[in-house]
Formats: C-alpha cells, sequence, structure tokens
C-alpha cells in the first residue's frame, strides 16, 4: 500500500444532528503504512476445519494472530480500512476518556523496594502519554469522537454491535453523537453499571455509576443473552423444595396452559387438565414423568406440577442496570495500575453477549488491554490500539502471559480445538500469539512529544488545552511549538499569520519555539516585527531556538536508561549449543530523577538493579526489523524481579542476538550482539 493513500469513507446519515464550531465531514481519511515491530507466539493451534474456517475472512496482509497497533488511533482506524478489515469486525467496545481530570496518569511501583516508591508514569500534560490533553475544549472533542465513531462504523460488520463506555460528563453529547452516527433506530440499550456502592461527592449527590451506550448497525446483529446468578432471596423464596434423594434445590411450576388448548385436553394417570388444557403434550409429559421432573399431588382433584432445579438453571437475564460486578480494588489480581482500568467480567459480559468464539473484537483506546486479555481468553479474535507506548507494554506483557497459560493448559489436557458451534467460551482459542505493529512512525511523536513537555517545563511555558492552535502562554503573550522534526521555516510563519488574522480581537504578542531555525525565517520576522515598531499594530512575533538561544540557556536534553549484558554462546559447534545471557546491571536516570523530583516522598535506596526493570525480552534470531520474542521474563507479582540470567537453544550457525530490557517506565533498551 503507498504512504498517504486516501480512503473514502461514506458519510453519517442518522438523527438528529448535533452542531458545533468547527463541525467538518469525514469524506476521507489518509492510511499511512504501518511497521512490524515485535511477534510473540508459542506455536499454532491445529488447524482442523473450524480453526481455519474462522480465518477465511482474514485479510493476507495480517498473520493469523491478535493485532496490537501503536499510534494515533485514527491513523490505525484508516490503516485498517485500507488493508481489508472494512466490515469485518464483530464487536467494539470502546472506553474513550471522559475529560476526568487525571484519568490517564499511571502510577508507577518500583519492583522489590521497601518504602513508599511509587511514581508518576505519565504526565497528564503529555499529549503523546495522554492521548487527548489538547481536545477538552468542547468542539474539539467532539469533532475527535465524530470522526473516530465513523471510522469504527465503516470497520463494523452489518451485523456487528458497538458499546461505548463513559461516565456523566459526556453522555449526552456522545449519545447524540451516536445517534447521528448509527442511527437511533440502531440504539438497543443504555447500561448503567453501578461500579461502587457510593462515592462522596460534597454538595451534590455522589457519582457511582459509569454508562455503556449498546448500538448496533442493523437489525440483523445477534444478541447471546446472559445471566446473573439469583439473589439469596430469590432462592429462598422460590426454590424452597428440597428433594430427598438427591438433596437438590428445586421449585414448582404449574402445569397450566395460559390460553385454551383443546388439542391438550387429556387425563394422566387418573388426573384431570386444568380448564384451558396442559402446557405440554402427552409426549412431553410422559418425557419428563420418567426424568422425575413432576410432582403429583396427594389429592386426586390436585393438579400435576413440573419441577425446575436450581442447579440446571442459567440465572436471572441481565438487565440494562449492573449492580453485580465491582469495580478492582487496589489489591485485585487484575490491576495494572491504570485508574480507568474496567474488571475483566464487565468486558467478559459484553463479549459474550455479542460475539461468538472466532470472531473478531475491537478497541481502540485500549489502555491497559483488557478487552483484548477478554478476548483471548474468550476464544475471539482482537485488535487493539492506543497511542501511549506504557499501555502498548502492559497490553503486550499481558498477553505473553495468558496466551503461555493457555498453550500450558492444552498441552496438558491434550484438548482438541472446541467446535466453534459450541460456543464453549471457557475452552475455544482463537490463536496462540499476536504481533506488534507501529503507525505513522509513532516512536519519532513520543520523542518529539518528551521534549516538547521538557521545553514547556525549560522555558516556564504553561500549557493550554483549550486552543486548538497555538500550545500555551508565557506570560501574557501566546506560545507556538514548531514541531522538533524540522527547523522553523516560512512556512510555519505563514501558518501562524493565518491564525492571527481569522482572530482579528487577538491582540496578545506570540512566542514561536523550535528546535533549529532557517534564515529565511529570519527575514520574515524582520520584515513582520518591522510593521509593528509604531506600536499600534499587534501580535508581534518572537522566536526561541532552543538549541543556540543564550536568554534560555540552552536545552537539556534526556539521558537515555543503560544497561550492561553479557551475550555468549556455549557449546561446541555441532553439539546442542545454548545462548547465555547475563545482565550485569541496568540503570534508568529518569527513574533516579523522577524519585528525587517527588515532593513529600523519601527516596529508597535502590540496591538491587531489577528493582527498575520490568521485564527481559530475548530474540535469539533478530533480523534488525521485528523482534520476535523466543524468551520472555515477566515477572508475575509486583514484588518479583526479573532472574537476569538466561539460556536458551542457539540457532545452527551464525545469528544475532537481542535483548530488550524495559524499565518500570516503559524505556526500553535493545543490546544487539553478532554471535
Amino acid at each position: 500500500m503507498p504512504d498517504g493513500t486516501p480512503i473514502e469513507i461514506k458519510p453519517a446519515k442518522g438523527r438528529p444532528f448535533l452542531h458545533w464550531v468547527g463541525k467538518q465531514p469525514l469524506r476521507h481519511v489518509i492510511a499511512y503504512p504501518a511497521q512490524k515491530v515485535e511477534a510473540f507466539s508459542v506455536g499454532e493451534l491445529p488447524e482442523g476445519e473450524e480453526q481455519l474456517a474462522q480465518w477465511l475472512d482474514w485479510p493476507a496482509e495480517y498473520p493469523r494472530a491478535g493485532l496490537l497497533f501503536h499510534g494515533d488511533n485514527k491513523d490505525v482506524l484508516a490503516h485498517l480500512l485500507a488493508n481489508g478489515l472494512r466490515g469485518k469486525v464483530k464487536l467494539i467496545y470502546i472506553d474513550p476518556p471522559f475529560d476526568s481530570g487525571a484519568d490517564y496518569v499511571r502510577q508507577v511501583e518500583l519492583r522489590g523496594v521497601k518504602g513508599i516508591t511509587k511514581i508518576e508514569g505519565e504526565g497528564y500534560s503529555l499529549g503523546e502519554q495522554v492521548q487527548y490533553s489538547d481536545i477538552w475544549a468542547n468542539d474539539t472533542y467532539l469533532q475527535f469522537m465524530y470522526e473516530r465513531l465513523i471510522l469504527l462504523k465503516e470497520l463494523l460488520q452489518e451485523d456487528g454491535s458497538i458499546y461505548l463506555h463513559c461516565d456523566w460528563r459526556r453522555i449526552h453529547y456522545l449519545r447524540c453523537l451516536m445517534d447521528e452516527v448509527f442511527g437511533a433506530e440502531n440504539l438497543r440499550n443504555q447500561v448503567v453499571w453501578q461500579r461502587i456502592f457510593a462515592h462522596n461527592d460534597p454538595g451534590q449527590f455522589g457519582h457511582n455509576v459509569d454508562h455503556i451506550l449498546y448500538y448496533v448497525k442493523s437489525d440483523a446483529a445477534p444478541f447471546n443473552t446472559q445471566y446473573i446468578p439469583y439473589s439469596k432471596e430469590y432462592v429462598e423464596n422460590f426454590y424452597k423444595y428440597i428433594e430427598p434423594e438427591t438433596g437438590r434445590c428445586y421449585r414448582l411450576v404449574t402445569m397450566r396452559s395460559p390460553h385454551p388448548r383443546p388439542n391438550l385436553m387429556y387425563g394422566y394417570k387418573g388426573y384431570k387438565p386444568h380448564p384451558n388444557g396442559w402446557a405440554v403434550s402427552l409426549e412431553v409429559m410422559e418425557r419428563l414423568d420418567s426424568e422425575g421432573r413432576l410432582q403429583f399431588p396427594s389429592n386426586p382433584d390436585g393438579r400435576i406440577q413440573r419441577k425446575y432445579y436450581l442447579d440446571e438453571m442459567p440465572g436471572a437475564p441481565a438487565q440494562e442496570l449492573w449492580t453485580d460486578i465491582n469495580s478492582l480494588s487496589a489489591q485485585s489480581d487484575e490491576r495494572e495500575e491504570y485508574p480507568t482500568q474496567k474488571p475483566e467480567e464487565l468486558i467478559g459480559r459484553i463479549i459474550k453477549a455479542s460475539s461468538d468464539p472466532g470472531e473478531t473484537v475491537l478497541d481502540c483506546f485500549s489502555g491497559s488491554g483488557t478487552t483484548a486479555a477478554v478476548a483471548q481468553k474468550l476464544g475471539r479474535r482482537w485488535i487493539a490500539a492506543d497511542i501511549n507506548k506504557g499501555a502498548i507494554q502492559t497490553t503486550a506483557k499481558r498477553l505473553q502471559t495468558i496466551i503461555q497459560e493457555q498453550a500450558a493448559n492444552l498441552r496438558a489436557r491434550q484438548l482438541e480445538l472446541p467446535n466453534l458451534e459450541s460456543r464453549d467460551d471457557d475452552q475455544a482459542t482463537a490463536q496462540l500469539s499476536f504481533t506488534v505493529y507501529r503507525v505513522n512512525d509513532y516512536d519519532l511523536q513520543i520523542q518529539h512529544n518528551e521534549a516538547l513537555n521538557l521545553a514547556c517545563e525549560h522555558l516556564g511555558v504553561t500549557r493550554t488545552k483549550t486552543d486548538r492552535f497555538f500550545d500555551g502562554t508565557l506570560g501574557k503573550r501566546l506560545v507556538k511549538i514548531i514541531p522538533f522534526n524540522h527547523p522553523l521555516t516560512p512556512l510555519d510563519l505563514d501558518e501562524i499569520k493565518r491564525e492571527l488574522e481569522s482572530r482579528p480581537e487577538e491582540g496578545r504578542d506570540v512566542v514561536v519555539v523550535s528546535l533549529g531555525k532557517e534564515l529565511a525565517a529570519d527575514a520574515w520576522l524582520e520584515d513582520w516585527n518591522r510593521l509593528r515598531s509604531r506600536g499600534d499594530v499587534p501580535n508581534k512575533i518572537e522566536a526561541i531556538e532552543l538549541r543556540t538561544d543564550a536568554r534560555v540557556g540552552g536545552f537539556f536534553t534526556h539521558e537515555p536508561a543503560q544497561a550492561e549484558v553479557g551475550i555468549r554462546r556455549e557449546g561446541a559447534p555441532g553439539t546442542s549449543e545454548e545462548i547465555c545471557v547475563e545482565i550485569a546491571n541496568f540503570i534508568s536516570p529518569t527513574i533516579l530523577e523522577r524519585l528525587r523530583q517527588q515532593s513529600g516522598v523519601l527516596t529508597p535506596q535502590i540496591t538491587d538493579w531489577r528493582s527498575m526493570v520490568d521485564s527481559v525480552m530475548i530474540d535469539p534470531a533478530y533480523d534488525g526489523e521485528v523482534f520476535n520474542i523466543a524468551l520472555a521474563d515477566v515477572p508475575e507479582k509486583k514484588n518479583d524481579l526479573v532472574a537476569g540470567s538466561y539460556r536458551l537453544p542457539a540457532p545452527e550457525g551464525e545469528t544475532t542476538v537481542a535483548v530488550k530490557v524495559t524499565d518500570m517506565l516503559g524505556e526500553e533498551v535493545v543490546v544487539v550482539k553478532n554471535l
């Protein structure tokens, strides 16, 4: 696929329409290529008929595996549309940002260190880490969500469903957007999830529920009824009989037909039918009798009743109010230190209700990866995306653990693949691998945003989240930061000029911040500011070049993490050789600096470098492009440490070994050696 391919998009035709300043229809998007950066596999599933059938509609562009994309989800969705997944997704679940302040600030805890060692993983002001720090101006937020909902509709099957999770802050806007994109007639429900029993919100009623908007693309979308266990009171009131022979609890239900049934007016074992007739035919009556499911009255004038056993009942059908699923506690085994992480039970109910094993589930606001994790456990194919590199790393680590457990269970029980038609969610497995892609060179954007944040701190810029063009203020002046992947040019300044012309009431001066500056930009600025030298023409523009401008004292750089790793081959040639990896030391200056800067925190003494390491992964045959994980050391518990010493089989002949060490903040160090 050529870079920059435009993808046509169908217009949204639903009603009613929601209008906002700057609303733009999405007629086409640009599809960027994706770079395959990492792969994880524990082997292939047996290729039975059912296994092959579920991949018949899968694009050849992708492996038969879970897909994890790192990048802006608008770019990711456009890429999926351009590469064969239009109309191929059965279920979409998204949990977009709610405008809830520090929702997306992840807390990170060092491993095995005593004392208070939690540090802030990502600051809310970082555009890359938070993804949406600049969209909370209401009009910008609506356009942001509108465009993504339109793309999601294009990916959804005709019999597909979409669930949008939100809270009280945006529910009214998002429901209107969903009506416009998917059609109000396709709203199936607005589920209310009571996530906590009570919430202390002084001066108002407590906010203790979330909302989940459930839409379908058409009436063809199926729904698998979900059940919740009966309450203790319900069981005591209705299942109050105990069968002496078996000890099973049961309830009694009349055998009377609710409507006149002349063809069912038969006598049975001397008992007369009800005035309307029996509820079942004579053949069914005899079968129930042979199974011991009938209770006969001692009074010959009484009526036969049917037994319903408690242990055979699935429970009560789930309604639109969900009070039986608790939010995650701090001690939960599922917890990944994401404040907005949702429980697996919640996502599992949605996946089971609107998809079957082997079908595709998508989440483009992946976060900690709960949707992908549950989809993997329930035998669905899955696609996940997030702009946050830490979220991608967390999701990948979580999926590795699940897939390894599934593979071990399959081997231990020597089970064949379950029949997809059986809908046995507890045994289904769609894939034992996943692949990580990067869309639109997003690692470069991460570096830019990290540098941007550091520059703002260095200069004292106050970030602005409500202005779609300017990045903040410096005193009374507006600040525009030029992307750090190119120097300041006259074209950049022309763009600022056009923006100021569209704001005739704006009288503030402007500071332009850049890394590098073309000589032609100086001439442009001189001409612009000469006209404003009299003082009666507004909007003087000043440029700060971070590398050379003496007024700001130069620009400090990020000090990367470093690892001291020994890699060698052991064993005589021609024998069973092994790759031996020994990590002697690791240091993360970023972690140490954040620990020093945190106010009110007693800086711990880190005596073991492994406290700063989240995971170690090894590729014994690295090709320089895709990191294929052959060994992954991902400690199961928060206080467990990586081993630091590893052995694995060596490939035949010359090979390149790559060792990837990831710290607790998600920074990666890759050490490569040719053997």
